[in-house]
């Protein structure tokens, strides 16, 4: 059984899907979490009451921070930092956009922010809280990539460039990053049964059923859950994941190896 008592995680994109899923995950296992992404102060306010009612051995705080701006990451950074003084141990990036539009019509402004989002702001996040995983001689650095960092398609070229882009970072890290005993590495999902998927869909199957789309472009004929991709985050968390450093881990039913 993974125990991660006593570690401290910080995932973003977590008010919603994928990484809320996540923050659930470690949470359980008895890591405390800091909580960010977009959401109404009541939707906040619930979800840390729910994380205090089901983990109250945890501490959960959500602390503002829109990645899609440097000077707001840098000032998460710092806030992150002023509240933990001894810094975090798990650094999830979860936070990403979705926009699926031919290149020729690609709005610059949703170019930009997607590096921002997806590029930029892993990069300043594991540039300012690595010094402290360095002094405790562990730590682990996720992001979620996708399947479309190993393949693309129609409209998904801005989208690929990201998810590729990660995957290459999170290489680099890994090798400097190794004789600290903190590993970095990227899981790349497929079609997730969660919010972020509605838009490809309505793109690209706007007659079909999702049963016939899932039967038609995923070998195993499954979405992928939500808490399939949290499961793999808390693996690579645990002490059998020590030597796994350095890759992207395909969670996508089959797809990519067609």
């Amino acid at each position: 059984m993974v125990d991660l008592t006593g570690k401290l995680a910080v995932v973003t994109g977590s008010t919603t899907g994928i990484g809320l899923g996540i923050a659930h995950h470690l949470a359980a296992k008895g890591c405390s979490v800091v909580i960010t992404g977009l959401g109404e102060p009541d939707l906040i306010h619930d979800i840390l009451k729910d994380f205090a009612e089901k983990y109250p051995k945890g501490r959960f705080e959500f602390i503002e921070g829109d990645l899609i701006k440097e000077e707001s990451t840098l000032k998460f950074c710092e806030t992150v930092l002023k509240r933990f003084p001894d810094g975090i141990d798990i650094l999830i990036n979860n936070a990403g956009i979705q926009y699926i539009c031919n290149i020729d019509e690609y709005p610059n402004s949703v170019w930009n922010n997607m590096i921002a989002i997806s590029l930029t702001a892993p990069f300043l996040l594991t540039k300012h809280f690595i010094p402290k995983m360095k002094e405790k001689n562990w730590g682990r650095i996720i992001s979620l990539s996708s399947q479309m960092g190993h393949v693309s398609s129609v409209g998904r070229a801005p989208y690929s460039a990201v998810k590729t882009g990660i995957i290459g970072f999170s290489k680099g890290v890994a090798l400097e990053a190794a004789p600290y005993s903190i590993t970095c590495n990227c899981i790349c999902p497929g079609f997730v049964d969660a919010p972020t998927l509605c838009s490809f869909m309505v793109y690209f199957i706007e007659n079909l059923f999702q049963a016939e789309f899932v039967k038609t472009q995923n070998p195993t004929q499954r979405l992928i859950t939500i808490d399939q991709i949290a499961e793999m985050v808390i693996y690579l968390c645990s002490p059998g994941a020590d030597n796994i450093t350095g890759t992207s881990l395909l969670v996508d039913g089959g797809f990519t190896a067609k």
